[in-house]
């Protein structure tokens, strides 16, 4: 039986220039993302708060594709806002304006049917809140947390804490040398393995993402796009389709992990060909399954 993917994050309108061209309100957030790539897979359940301008609309066909909202929160106010420029090679991004409005009060409470979730989620927030949340659930399977590099700068004592608490870190190469205050990635992601997380998944975009854990270290590789849109979300479309993987598979142990990250780097793919969730909402599993397939024939290819 599939089991469910509990997802706390941020739901958004994001304002975005991008080499395609300038779109505005963009419907985004991590736990946007996150869940409808969890929901090619297993149960999405979200906690989030939204502002009285975030269109029901958006909320019900999160709910018709199997996502519970259950724990979506709207208050009164505006809705999380972000707004970013990118380079001409999507290789780079400047933030331009950024406005938490009701995301600036956020604390997520979980709905009673929800602290019985099996696998966690702790998208990019204040450490204080995913400490929060891991007070309100009861004896998970897997937890993995994402960070950033203000909260390894700014909070780092309450982030250590996070961390002495998860299975798993997910974190980007330039958050990873930030964090572990070293150069070469190998070495960093020693260092915070012994800050607490068992595993540790190193996203780097375009160039595929890197696992260590007690059974060694996994490349996972990208699947090589013709064209690129828009990386927005991309990881966190990882780190969704990451969980849900892992949570529909039959056992739960080095082989599966190794394969929901191919998985994960093949849904991630599809986000990048379209402007915001527009590509990753309309993916088919079987679309998903063929990418996963053909990037484990490229780690089995020999010379």
């Amino acid at each position: 039986m599939t089991s469910s993917v509990l997802i706390i994050g941020s739901m958004a309108f994001d304002d975005l220039e991008l080499p395609s061209g300038v779109f505005s309100d963009v419907v985004g957030g991590a736990a946007t993302y996150a869940a409808l790539a969890v929901s090619r897979s297993a149960r999405a359940r979200i906690v989030a708060v939204v502002g009285e301008d975030f269109p029901e609309a958006v909320l019900d066909d999160l709910g018709d594709r199997g996502i519970d909202t259950a724990g979506v929160e709207r208050k009164k106010g505006k809705t999380f806002r972000w707004a970013g420029r990118y380079s001409s090679d999507l290789a780079s991004r400047t933030t331009l304006d950024t406005q938490l409005n009701v995301f600036g009060e956020f604390r997520p409470r979980l709905p009673p049917s929800y602290r019985d979730s099996e696998f966690v989620l702790l998208a990019n927030i204040h450490p204080a809140l995913q400490l929060e949340v891991l007070d309100q659930v009861v004896r998970p399977r897997f937890v993995a947390a994402d960070t950033m590099n203000f909260w390894i700068e700014r909070e780092r004592p309450t982030l250590l804490e996070v961390l002495r608490r998860v299975d798993t870190l997910v974190i980007n190469d330039e958050e990873l040398r930030q964090l572990a205050g070293e150069h070469s990635i190998r070495q960093a992601a020693r260092t915070v393995r012994a800050m607490g997380p068992r595993r540790l998944v190193c996203k780097r975009g375009e160039f595929g993402a890197i696992l260590f854990d007690d059974h060694g270290t996994f490349f996972a590789p990208p699947f090589l796009l013709e064209a690129s849109i828009d990386p927005t979300g991309a990881g966190d479309t990882f780190a969704g389709a990451l969980l849900g993987a892992l949570a529909s598979a039959p056992e739960f142990d080095a082989a599966s992990l190794r394969r929901a990250l191919l998985v994960a780097a093949a849904t991630a793919s599809f986000t990048v060909e379209g402007v915001g969730t527009h590509r990753l909402a309309e993916v088919t599993a079987s679309e998903i399954a063929a990418r996963s397939a053909e990037i484990e024939r490229s780690l089995r290819t020999t010379l």
